[in-house]
């Protein structure tokens, strides 16, 4: 749901302010890379997951900084770009915080709706 709705942010059939749809659509891109570390770890507390997939995403972003021809290649094809990117911009790394801290919101609200008021599992 997330890639779509970023790939939406970026397309031409809705127009949003260049603002939203830049740095919306790297947040969403953290979202993502937040739910696939929580899928992936499901054992790991929600600070780790934020931690490793905060550190995912701001490392990819480095990543912009080097150019081979091995990677160059891979970012000119669609989903290497949508992964990779292909420009290194230092907002985006606040963008991409701002992606984790809204995945860890979505799951601590989840998370207190499903505990009881006194904060214990109302399960079994």
């Amino acid at each position: 749901m997330g890639i779509c709705l970023g790939l939406l942010l970026r397309s031409r059939w809705i127009s949003f302010p260049g603002f939203v749809a830049k740095y919306g659509g790297d947040a969403l891109w953290a979202l993502v890379v937040f739910y696939a570390c929580g899928f992936l770890a499901v054992r790991w507390s929600t600070g780790r997951v934020a931690l490793v997939s905060l550190g995912i995403a701001w490392g990819i972003e480095a990543l912009q900084l080097y150019h081979a021809p091995w990677i160059d290649a891979i970012r000119s094809t669609r989903p290497g770009h949508w992964v990779l990117g292909s420009t290194f911009n230092p907002p985006d790394l606040f963008a991409y915080a701002i992606g984790v801290a809204g995945g860890v919101w979505i799951e601590w609200v989840h998370r207190n709706a499903l505990l009881d008021g006194n904060g214990k599992d109302p399960a079994p």
